[in-house]
């Protein structure tokens, strides 16, 4: 009987270290809603304030085709492109001076600081469905929404 147990303890010792050692399947990484890229981003506040675009259809936007690696968007009135760096995993990003329309605008005020918003931030935050784009840790100097 003393022998049996000691196969019995044996047996499940040697199955345990089996399947300890055997390589556990990873689960696949979850989609993490902070991939900003291919998707319309609406400006709603600008410098810690609302934008009230005078043309509802001309409220600033941009989106980011990770393909090419260009953004694309309007300013409010005149339409505005370029390239950019973006490091998803550390959320950093950067906008290159790119080109713009120059259509004569009612507003040049938003469309202005828009652009300068876009140029000046080095780093993203998001939360559900607003991205704010930021430089270092001062205040944000833009906020976006899905569009």
């Amino acid at each position: 009987m003393k022998s049996f147990y000691y196969y019995l303890s044996a047996l499940v010792l040697a199955t345990f270290l089996v399947v300890s050692c055997k390589p556990q399947a990873t689960a696949p990484k979850a989609t993490t809603d902070t991939d900003i890229t291919g998707k319309t981003w609406k400006l709603t506040e600008l410098y810690g304030k609302p934008v009230h675009a005078k043309n509802p259809k001309g409220n600033p936007y941009f989106k980011l085709d990770m393909k090419e690696m260009r953004y694309q968007g309007n300013a409010g009135c005149n339409g505005l492109g370029g390239t950019f760096e973006i490091k998803p995993e550390v959320m950093r990003i950067k906008f290159n001076q790119g080109m713009s329309t120059m259509m004569a605008c009612e507003d040049l005020d938003i469309e202005n600081q828009f652009t300068k918003a876009i140029l000046a931030a080095d780093n993203y935050s998001v939360n559900g469905n607003t991205l704010t784009l930021n430089k270092a840790k001062m205040a944000p100097l833009a906020k976006f929404v899905l569009e």
